[in-house]
């Protein structure tokens, strides 16, 4: 009778509902279209045929060898990438113990006593198995403290997502400043030859009497400015690959691939789609972390509302007990315990009801988190579209400004040394290609920086290869029973 009793008592306590609020995910704070403009008509025909940044494996978008090794070091070794993995296991961990928590757990126990007292000697054993304080969940406490720790879960790992998303955009970044830096280190190492040859020029064009002494002084000027820049770059460059090690969490390898470079970089990157804001929704992992710590919040409110009611506890043991070990499994030897406890709020100095105020106000607070981190994504990615096209016709008027640069100064160098045109020519001309050419790499480097960052932007990177749409998702598989 009692077994089937307690057995009515878990199937109650296993199928009891819950107080949490009706979850409904709050409006997005954003248009439905992505903005439109002369910024964003460009790229608006090259998207509609290509897929989604989030479907795009990031082997895929990223094609450069020496890239793609340098990602996968930075994922196997790098620290907060780590910190944030052990963060997801600890709080599947703490769900695990939520989840335990709604089933009681059963204990053995054995004891042997002997003891004497005023000249008689006496003994007791016993051995049992049951049940401890076991709450038992009417009022839906304990599933929504289960449910709280679920979406913790959640919300932790796509926070590792996160973190993974933004060690790959970083990596990227720092890999095309060091290419962006050695394409600034060459350029300005050959300035410095072109340099220091018409500085010897304008020397020896001077003994013959076609030249003056302040052209030899402006020509040692220009050298000297150049040699400066060299010694920077050649600076940045060192400090870059520092910066790349850090980023992977180990040195460089000797045998990285051979990689591209900064003036191939039609070749460095993909082709993505933006597809429509409300994609943002599933497919970023800051949203499914703002959204899964707001449903964390809404399940509190539940366990909030469950303390206003009364707090039902069992306690049961079956075994036997005998004052000696050989009768301990005899007949009659049997022995039962059956002790439900029951607590009832009454008067708590308004505990509960603050307690319960404080939930619905942590859920507020997420509301507002979950929409701000919405809104910081539209911008973002809408940013990341205006940059998109505008860097490709920017970089298109600096290659023409560098042929156009280069040609004037081949005109001018030849009508120098034929004393045509005067030194201040030349060195406008020396002047204005060395800062075409600088200008290129700046606003090449700038466009394949913002491709990365709308990469991220769109929620790509979360896996390694691409996969088809229906099969894009950042959450974790786990069974919920």
């Amino acid at each position: 009778m009692k077994l089937k009793l307690l057995g009515v008592l878990v199937a109650t306590a296993l199928c009891a509902c819950t107080l949490d609020p009706a979850y409904q995910r709050p409006d997005a704070p954003v248009t439905s279209a992505w903005p439109a403009g002369d910024a964003y008509q460009t790229q608006a025909a090259i998207a509609g045929n290509t897929p989604l940044a989030a479907d795009v494996g990031w082997r895929d978008f990223f094609r450069d060898p020496r890239l793609q090794r340098l990602i996968e070091l930075a994922l196997q070794n790098n620290r907060d990438l780590r910190v944030a993995a052990l963060n997801v296991a600890e709080y599947e961990a703490k769900y695990r113990i939520a989840k335990a928590d709604l089933a009681p757990t059963v204990d053995a126990s054995g004891s042997f006593t002997r003891e004497r007292s005023e000249g008689v000697t006496s003994s007791s054993s016993s051995a049992s198995i049951g049940i401890s304080a076991w709450e038992i969940d009417f009022f839906g406490r304990l599933r929504s403290l289960k449910r709280q720790a679920l979406e913790e879960y959640l919300s932790t790992d796509a926070a590792r997502t996160s973190t993974q998303l933004s060690l790959i955009a970083t990596v990227a970044t720092d890999y095309l400043q060091l290419l962006a830096d050695e394409e600034s280190l060459a350029i300005t190492q050959r300035t410095v030859d072109a340099d220091q040859n018409t500085y010897d020029l304008t020397q020896k064009m001077m003994e013959r009497g076609s030249s003056s002494m302040q052209d030899v002084q402006q020509a040692r000027t220009t050298l000297a400015s150049a040699r400066s820049n060299l010694a920077a770059y050649t600076r940045d460059v060192a400090q870059d690959r520092n910066n790349l090690a850090e980023s992977i969490g180990s040195p460089l390898p000797d045998d990285l691939p051979q990689g591209g470079t900064l003036m191939t970089s039609q070749s460095l990157l993909a082709d993505i789609g933006e597809g429509v804001p409300s994609d943002l929704l599933t497919r970023r992992p800051d949203i499914v972390e703002a959204e899964h710590s707001l449903k964390a919040a809404n399940a509190d409110i539940g366990a909030a509302r469950a303390a206003f009611f009364p707090k039902i506890e069992l306690t049961a043991s079956a075994g036997t007990s005998s004052s000696g070990l050989s009768g301990l499994f005899k007949a009659g030897s049997g022995a039962w315990t059956f002790a439900p406890s029951i607590t009832m709020p009454i008067f708590d100095y308004g505990y509960n009801k603050a307690t319960l105020d404080v939930a619905k106000i942590e859920k507020n607070i997420e509301i507002a988190d979950y929409e701000k981190t919405i809104q910081t994504a539209f911008k973002e990615v809408a940013n990341g579209l205006a940059g998109r096209s505008t860097y490709v016709a920017q970089t298109v008027a600096d290659r023409e400004y560098v042929t156009a640069a280069q040609q004037y100064y081949d005109i001018a160098q030849a009508r120098y040394q034929r004393g045509t045109d005067s030194f201040l020519t030349l060195l406008d001309a020396q002047r204005s290609l060395y800062t075409a050419q600088q200008q290129l790499v700046t606003d090449t480097l700038s466009q394949l920086s913002n491709l990365i960052t709308l990469y991220k932007a769109l929620g790509g990177g979360w896996s390694e290869t691409s996969v088809p749409a229906q099969a894009a998702s950042t959450e974790p598989k786990l069974s919920t029973p």
